[in-house]
């Protein structure tokens, strides 16, 4: 059956940042890559904050996400890897010679040596207000999301949630909105502590400990009240709103992956300092890989992406060199350079 299908030497599942900068090394280090994304399109869990200021790569001045997904998919690009979307890879099935056969639920079958798993937290669906009726507003003014901050201008707006982008939308939402209300069921908040204390020593309001537990319309359209329940003391509060934004965090859906014998827990896959799994030919890079001295952040997906394709180029050839030559030498550079009119 693999005879029909074309062999590629490295696949890595997942577009998030961990993905396409492994898809960009893979390239430098002359690999026949391919890389499957379960959505249309390649960005990751960064498609959920378009809008938000990303301070925190090295070289990189303060960004917009939307302009550093546009940077990562054009680096990515760069040795014309296969790109394949809308395939959640669902089965792995290795070969008596040591490949790998990948399937997608919709039973589209890909031929590898190598497997880099670089994807995050899964398919990640928003956890939805649980709340009767709520799933009507969603078209007006309840949102799981904030795409652009424009549409909250002069709006009194409410915050459910707790963490990192729940507490960076407030901070985003609060030199715009007329009011911003923080509510979150715990006196802690899960985000960068920096941006917590910004979001405390700001005009916003914050509510702890305290829980949405009733939306009120006039129309049966728009949210216009909420009631506010106190976790302890049962005590009531209504406010008046404009919008509603809901950030209670995230589900993962792995599919079949958690199925494949890996070693791993409800979020993570446990990685060796080359960023192995516990199956021959298969690596991890990103949120999904877990390790002792593990840097959560993109600068170290770019990390990971390194390790987990330098282990894929050794299990492929181990005679070949341990990492890829730098850019300035690389190569693979001479002709792009060229193009760009540098001329060594």
């Amino acid at each position: 059956m693999t005879e029909q299908l074309e062999l590629y030497d490295v696949t890595i599942i997942g577009g998030g940042p961990a993905g396409m900068y492994t898809a960009f090394y893979s390239g430098m280090r002359d690999l026949k890559t391919k890389l499957i994304e379960a959505k249309d399109e390649l960005g990751g869990r960064m498609l959920i904050y378009p809008e938000k200021m990303i301070w925190d790569v090295g070289g990189v001045t303060p960004i917009l996400c939307e302009k550093l997904i546009t940077q990562l998919v054009q680096q990515a690009k760069t040795f014309d890897p296969a790109l394949v979307f809308g395939q959640q890879i669902t089965g792995l099935e290795k070969q008596e010679d040591g490949t790998y056969i990948l399937e997608s639920a919709a039973g589209e079958r890909h031929w590898t040596r190598t497997v880099i798993l670089a994807i995050g937290r899964g398919i990640l669906r928003m956890a939805k207000l649980e709340l009767e009726g709520a799933e009507r507003y969603e078209v007006s003014n309840l949102h799981y999301t904030v795409q652009e901050l424009e549409p909250f201008r002069g709006k009194r707006v409410l915050i459910s949630g707790g963490g990192n982008s729940a507490v960076d939308w407030a901070n985003e939402l609060e030199p715009i909105a007329s009011e911003v209300t923080v509510v979150h069921r715990r006196d802690q908040f899960g985000g960068h502590e920096k941006n917590i204390v910004r979001m405390q020593a700001s005009s916003v309001k914050v509510r702890t400990p305290y829980e949405v537990t009733q939306l009120y319309s006039s129309n049966g359209e728009t949210i216009e009240r909420v009631t506010i329940s106190h976790i302890e003391t049962g005590e009531v509060e209504q406010l008046a709103v404009d919008a509603v934004i809901v950030n209670h965090g995230l589900k993962a859906d792995f599919s079949g992956i958690k199925e494949w014998g890996l070693n791993m827990d409800e979020w993570n896959v446990f990685v060796s300092p080359k960023l192995e799994t516990n199956l021959p030919g298969v690596f991890a890079a990103g949120d999904f890989a877990f390790y002792d001295s593990k840097v959560n952040l993109i600068a170290g997906a770019f990390t990971d992406a390194v390790l987990a394709l330098n282990s894929a180029k050794l299990y492929t050839d181990p005679e070949a060199p341990k990492v890829a030559y730098v850019s300035s030498h690389n190569e693979r550079f001479k002709e792009k350079n060229k193009a760009l009119g540098v001329h060594e």
